[in-house]
């Protein structure tokens, strides 16, 4: 049995969706995530001329949290920032809440990550801004995560930042190692987040966690705001950027984890790797796990990846002075890159052509999609069997 999100989800969703209340957002998320590539969608089956070969195509899903359809709309977002990124070296900061802060953040996930972008940015704004630091305006393009390496929850935000800015048509330019001081940048950060957080409770905003007063929550931001515990880290420069783009790209659509992290799917159990240099396993069972994955769905229609300063679109004049100060050319729109193009950028084959004689296959019939019904599937057999169930 392959250990992928999918088969995880084949193999326990019923009796988690039996066992939980699910938001409508996560209900459509998991059911996408089953019938990914699958008849349920629909396709078409394509043969050779010759009758060398045949094969079935079955649509993608394209949700957000698939890592089945990651690949191609990842790539074709990072050839466009790569092409906007600015010839110069940028930092990379990451901004986190306290985890006292978990129980809201999960009944008001929408209004806190708007706050974290919010007190992110205009933290880094206010101190890159003085002439102390830098006294440019500078470029950020920031992506919210909000997994841990075992899934669990822990909000934070990446913000890859120009280590340079401009001022009055000019380019400053910063030489130092760490932009910034660690300790302003955290004390900073934590004064506008819980200042924030409590207009929001002031003006009624916040779902607040069940026995939990307003004035409860009040004390509780006046105690973090006395806590020095607030992780903020700051990297140090990297050349142009790309790096970190690259891995911001990564966490941009698939999920919090990807197939490759999955070791295996047994007896009831998910084993999966979450070390970084080396391989460090951790096993959850399988409801454990759907329970993890499915509190990092975001709500319909939320931007985790925003930008902002000289890559916000509004700020197209002062980019293009800032390419010309740089040597580079002006921005042009990028070329739309279709799934043709970025497959044999990964592998020689031709996805349209006969793997024997190399003509282009023809299209024999179109595969028409299951109508979705109101209640979603309930797969609770093998999962080899599970497509078959589903249709």
């Amino acid at each position: 049995m392959e250990a992928t999100i999918q088969t995880i989800f084949l193999l326990g969703y019923a009796l988690y969706d039996q066992t939980h209340r699910l938001p409508e957002h996560i209900r459509e998320a998991t059911h996408r995530l089953m019938v990914c590539r699958t008849s349920v969608l629909g396709g078409h089956v394509q043969a050779c001329p010759d009758g060398h070969f045949k094969r079935h195509w079955y649509n993608s899903c394209k949700h957000r949290m698939c890592p089945l359809c990651a690949f191609t709309q990842v790539e074709r977002w990072l050839a466009k920032q790569k092409a906007s990124l600015l010839n110069t070296d940028h930092f990379h900061v990451i901004f986190t809440i306290s985890d006292e802060l978990h129980d809201l953040w999960r009944l008001n996930t929408r209004v806190m990550g708007n706050l974290l972008f919010k007190s992110a940015t205009e933290t880094l704004f206010e101190l890159l801004g003085d002439p102390k630091h830098l006294g440019a305006k500078v470029g950020i393009i920031a992506s919210l995560h909000t997994w841990s390496r075992k899934l669990d929850l822990h909000p934070h935000l990446h913000c890859l930042v120009t280590t340079g800015g401009l001022f009055n048509g000019e380019w400053i330019a910063s030489s130092k190692k760490f932009l910034l001081p660690f300790g302003i940048v955290r004390a900073v950060f934590r004064g506008k987040y819980l200042y924030y957080l409590k207009m929001a409770l002031d003006r009624e905003e916040l779902v607040l966690p069940e026995g939990m007063e307003p004035r409860q929550a009040r004390n509780l931001f006046n105690k973090l705001g006395r806590r020095k515990k607030w992780n903020v880290k700051l990297k140090e420069t990297y050349s142009y950027g790309e790096g970190v783009l690259i891995y911001l790209a990564r966490y941009l659509r698939g999920g919090p984890i990807s197939n490759k992290r999955i070791f295996s799917v047994e007896n009831g159990n998910v084993t999966f790797n979450y070390g970084r240099e080396q391989v460090k396993l951790i096993s959850l069972p399988i409801q454990t796990f759907i329970g993890r994955y499915l509190q990092h769905v975001p709500l319909a229609n939320s931007v985790m990846v925003r930008s902002y300063g000289l890559y916000h679109h509004s700020s197209k004049e002062e980019l293009a002075c800032c390419r010309e100060i740089l040597g580079q050319p002006p921005l042009e729109d990028s070329e739309f890159l279709d799934w043709q193009a970025l497959w044999q950028q990964r592998s020689d084959e031709q996805p349209d052509c006969c793997p024997v004689c190399g003509k282009r296959l023809i299209t024999l019939e179109i595969i028409v999609p299951v109508r979705k019904s109101k209640t979603l599937p309930r797969f609770n057999k093998d999962p080899d069997m599970a497509y078959e169930q589903a249709a």
